[in-house]
């Protein structure tokens, strides 16, 4: 997929967690959604990386969490401080690395709607996991991921609203 149909899997596969946010915490839901949009294009990095090819290491779980780490010890690290905008460390470590998660995850979930997939077990040789529903350029199949994602972000604002 391209960049729109990346974002709006970010966030399609979100707004459940948005949902559950906005009652906690609305600004952190806000917050949570703005993150996984801007790590929903990260694993193409690779594009970008010679040496490293496309839809491989970065296209992993084992990206996924080393993402995921990384981003819960900057959590941690800013919820050890005066001001703790995501809360204490162990909230605020889980809450970013949750973003990680689903910000690089919705990534390979996107590309395995493609006929190209990925491997997701990286760097084990395996066949790669594709659902072989439309090919990376298809700007159709981009734009109707954005749209379901802007749904799927809009039922959560409707329903997660003052009631």
């Amino acid at each position: 997929m391209y960049a729109t149909g990346h974002y709006g899997m970010a966030l399609l596969v979100y707004a459940p967690v948005g949902l559950l946010l906005l009652e906690v915490d609305p600004a952190l839901a806000f917050v949570g959604g703005a993150g996984v949009v801007a790590l929903a294009t990260l694993p193409d990095i690779d594009m970008d990386l010679p040496l490293v090819p496309h839809r491989e290491p970065t296209h992993s779980l084992p990206f996924v969490a080393l993402v995921a780490a990384a981003l819960g010890a900057v959590g941690w690290v800013v919820g050890r401080g005066s001001w703790q905008p995501l809360g204490p460390s162990p909230r605020a470590a889980l809450f970013a690395a949750g973003i990680g998660v689903i910000g690089v995850g919705s990534h390979l979930l996107a590309d395995m709607l493609t006929p190209a997939g990925i491997n997701p077990f990286w760097p084990i040789p395996a066949d790669t996991i594709t659902l072989d529903v439309a090919r990376a350029d298809n700007t159709i199949a981009n734009y109707a991921l954005l749209g379901l994602g802007a749904l799927a972000a809009a039922v959560v604002l409707v329903l997660g609203g003052p009631g």
